[in-house]
């Protein structure tokens, strides 16, 4: 095999150099092919001598301890006040019927008509003083409240059948004290119950019937002008009382 070597050899390297121009990179010997050898590429021949070079760059490759960035967790804060109330969705589609319930327990007896009956008997134990122009007489004892029509909260009978009632005040007055009460049909007074001031205290009472409808309403109030106005009682016994019954209801 014959072998052919072409060495290239700049002269005019040195003086470039010796003007101080930058030496160019000098050609290295380059092994030519022989008639029936494939040339070799100078890329792989450079190659081949750099990785034969007993010195290799070191590869570095950075990293990054997370755990000296991160810190410790923090205490939960307080709850926030709550937002603002958002729009109101669109109505959802209709659920599934749901499963049915148990039997319930059986009610009080009915009757087989409306009840044409009423009647209460209330009284107060407690003594009162007129401090308003028109004070409400409220009662504390209940003789008899038929179907609960008297309501001793709010000291009124309600009529729940109508028809013709009878009604019954009696008090009893104070010493040197006026006493002066009105029976009242809703906001109307129908009645007087008066007596003048005196050294002695008396029973006094009142009495009327009066055509009721259905939804009225009778109670009693005190009404004080420029004397005091009060009415006695005491908390061992009864001294004021207030009666109505049906006498006649509209449909029998």
């Amino acid at each position: 095999m014959r072998v052919v070597l072409l060495l290239l050899l700049v002269a005019s390297g040195d003086a470039e150099l010796e003007k101080g121009l930058p030496r160019r990179p000098s050609l290295s010997c380059v092994r030519c092919c022989g008639p029936g050898e494939q040339p070799v590429p100078i890329v792989s021949s450079r190659h081949a001598r750099m990785s034969s070079t007993p010195y290799s760059v070191p590869r570095v490759q950075p990293t990054i301890d997370i755990t000296i960035l991160k810190g410790e967790k923090g205490e939960m804060g307080e709850k926030g006040p709550p937002g603002a109330v958002g729009k109101a969705g669109e109505r959802g589609q209709r659920g599934l019927n749901g499963r049915k319930g148990q039997k319930g327990q059986p009610g009080p007896q009915g009757h087989s008509c409306k009840q044409l009956f009423a009647a209460f008997s209330v009284g107060r134990r407690k003594p009162l003083h007129s401090s308003d122009y028109f004070q409400h007489v409220t009662f504390d004892t209940e003789f008899v409240n038929l179907y609960q029509h008297f309501n001793m909260f709010s000291g009124r009978f309600f009529c729940y059948v109508p028809g013709v009632y009878y009604f019954s005040l009696n008090v009893h007055t104070w010493n040197f004290k006026e006493t002066y009460v009105h029976l009242m049909r809703n906001e109307e007074d129908v009645a007087i119950l008066y007596a003048q001031p005196s050294e002695r205290s008396i029973m006094q009472s009142q009495s009327l019937m009066l055509d009721l409808q259905e939804g009225d309403e009778v109670w009693v109030r005190m009404f004080k002008r420029e004397r005091e106005n009060a009415i006695y009682s005491e908390e061992s016994d009864v001294y004021i009382i207030f009666n109505g019954h049906l006498v006649k209801p509209a449909l029998e």
